[in-house]
């Protein structure tokens, strides 16, 4: 049994009866049709790329309609040739079996007919290209037996903006375009980093914004850092609540909510710091509730949706929009500060928040198994790298509590972002007081660090995927990538002391921020390795640590600048690297621990 099909589409053309019938090995281009030839030969190889079996068809942008066993070698033939308005591409397809020859003749209302006429030796097909635009695509495949000849099917009348595929018993199937055919997965992925974009957007403007604040209202070193500091207390109660509703409810619901609270909390800061400085502190708390349920959420979904074999570049996307979201709140706060004074940063960043929220509502799902567009071929990809996805019920405290790698996570989390937490928070202080530049030079200098973080995140995560993918053990991998993200801050955070120039200064930020960003391929890919199923409650907890480091460590820092200097702020950051990676290698593990 052959299988013969009819394609109409004009975009690609419409299938037009030339009454000529393609021969086999012809391969005569005419005039200026080469580079058409090309065009569709590229286009017909990929419409007959043999994929799967008969009953299991794969439709992509272009229709693919041939079986494993009927397509041997595909060979396009043929000629191309100007008549009218109309480009006859004809080619053929050697094939060692018996199948059908498409004769297609045009009809005086514009419609057309096609016979199936018997051939042992080739299986051709003729592919016309109208030169006018269409919007609808149709296409017709049959399988016949060998004695039939000459059955007639007709082409249907166009529709715009539909777009589908008719079997020959009627059934309809729907041929997507190329942004349908993107894989779901990663659309997913591309939210959550938008998410990620913003959370950092909203965060780091007040560290830009506390400077012409401070003047206003009078505050000094210590209240700036009870301010920064406060957006930590809120975020550090929903770290393990975030990560025990997105296991039981969904990721989706749980960061589409904390989107929204954030945002709102952040169009309300003017508002809270011209009433009064407690209200200012209860609304950066607020602020902090919201993105603190961020990353458990995230890590939930993600779980869910990405495969093992894409894991860390998966994160580490997701987490360079945190990188990139510093990038563009400090590249864009200074302007918007002298251009519209301080509030209008807090009024523009907050309300992009309304528009990611309407997307994510619209695309969004906690698991594949939600998702009623999904394709059975990506569905079963990530079913199959990934762990049952039923939800959890009962979180196994004492069990996680038990495990050793669980604590190397909590103790590596606390390490790594004291030292992160400090150049977010305070590193437009040390260009403004130390380096001596002004405030639109301190928030675009900024900028350089955290966009190399952006970059080396993305390929600390090829790095990783790619040793993976080479044999080499989850475990290995995860050391390795971690032992990068602390020693490399550690050494350029030690050198600030010796550099003797505010360019070298800004070099060795960006270096520590750079190495740093290898953590997203270490120790953050580790909750999803140790126990994928409780990921959200896994992150909850060492990013609680996290947080911690986050609020003593802003907070010690104000107080250790006003006895001491910014050499001793980053000793501290040091040793605790330091710790952090001994610990890691001793402990940490890239196995599954939980179940």
């Amino acid at each position: 049994m052959a299988i013969s099909g009819l394609i109409s589409n004009r975009n690609l053309g419409s299938f037009i009866d030339s009454g000529k019938v393609c021969q086999t090995n012809h391969a005569v281009v005419h005039r200026k049709g080469e580079r058409l030839y090309n065009q569709g030969k590229a286009f017909y190889q990929t419409l007959c790329t043999p994929r799967g079996s008969v009953s299991k068809y794969s439709y992509s942008p272009y229709l693919r309609a041939i079986s494993s066993s009927d397509a041997n070698i595909l060979k396009p033939t043929g000629r191309v040739h100007d008549e009218g308005d109309r480009l006859y591409l004809i080619m053929s397809l050697q094939s060692g079996i018996r199948s059908q020859s498409i004769i297609t003749k045009q009809r005086s209302t514009g419609r057309c007919k096609n016979y199936l006429s018997s051939n042992h030796s080739s299986s051709s097909c003729i592919l016309s290209r109208k030169l006018d635009k269409v919007n609808r695509t149709r296409a017709y495949y049959k399988s016949e037996d060998n004695d039939i000849t000459k059955p007639e099917v007709d082409s249907l009348s166009s529709i715009e903006g539909s777009s589908e595929a008719v079997l020959a018993d009627g059934n309809v199937l729907k041929v997507s375009s190329w942004w349908e055919q993107f894989p779901k997965r990663w659309v997913i992925v591309l939210l959550c980093f938008t998410a990620f974009l913003l959370c950092n957007m909203d965060r780091v403007n007040m560290s830009i914004a506390i400077l012409p604040m401070s003047q206003e209202f009078n505050w000094d070193s210590a209240t700036v850092g009870l301010i920064q500091s406060s957006f930590f207390w809120g975020y550090l109660l929903t770290q393990i609540l975030g990560g025990i509703w997105a296991d039981k409810i969904g990721g989706k619901r749980v960061l589409g909510f904390g989107v929204i609270w954030w945002s709102v909390a952040t169009i309300l800061t003017p508002i809270a710091a011209k009433i009064s400085l407690p209200f200012l502190l209860i609304m950066r708390a607020f602020m902090g509730i919201g993105e603190g349920v961020a990353m458990p959420a995230m890590n939930n979904i993600l779980s869910k949706w990405i495969p093992v074999s894409e894991r860390s570049r998966a994160l580490s996307l997701v987490y360079s929009g945190m990188y990139l979201g510093s990038v563009t709140g400090l590249a864009f706060s200074p302007i918007l500060i002298q251009k519209f004074k301080w509030p209008s940063v807090f009024y523009s960043f907050g309300s992009l928040g309304s528009v990611w929220f309407a997307l994510w509502l619209k695309k969004a799902y906690s698991s594949p198994k939600e998702d009623p567009e999904l394709s059975t071929e990506e569905k079963e990809l990530i079913m199959g790298g990934n762990i049952s996805k039923e939800p959890v019920t009962v979180i196994p405290w004492k069990l996680i509590l038990s495990k050793p790698p669980v604590w190397a996570l909590i103790i590596c989390h606390f390490c790594h972002n004291w030292g992160t937490f400090i150049l977010l928070t305070w590193m437009p202080t040390y260009y403004n007081q130390v380096l001596k530049f002004n405030l639109t030079e301190s928030g675009l200098l900024c900028v350089l660090p955290w966009l190399t973080m952006a970059v080396f995140a993305n390929i600390g995560g090829w790095i990783a995927d790619t040793l993976v993918s080479r044999g080499l053990s989850v475990t290995t991998v995860r050391k390795i990538m971690q032992s990068i993200g602390f020693l490399g801050p550690a050494f350029f955070l030690s050198q600030l002391s010796r550099v003797k120039t505010p360019a070298m200064a800004v070099l060795c930020m960006a270096c520590s921020q750079g190495s740093d960003a290898f953590s997203q391929s270490g120790l953050y890919s580790n909750h999803q390795d140790i126990g994928p199923r409780y990921s959200g409650v896994l992150l909850g907890l060492s990013n609680t640590a996290g947080v911690l480091a986050g609020v003593f460590g802003t907070a010690a820092t104000g107080y250790i600048l006003q006895r001491g200097s910014w050499d001793d702020v980053f000793k501290v950051a040091v040793a605790l690297y330091l710790v952090g990676t001994l610990i890691w290698n001793l402990f940490s593990t890239g196995e599954k621990i939980l179940d």
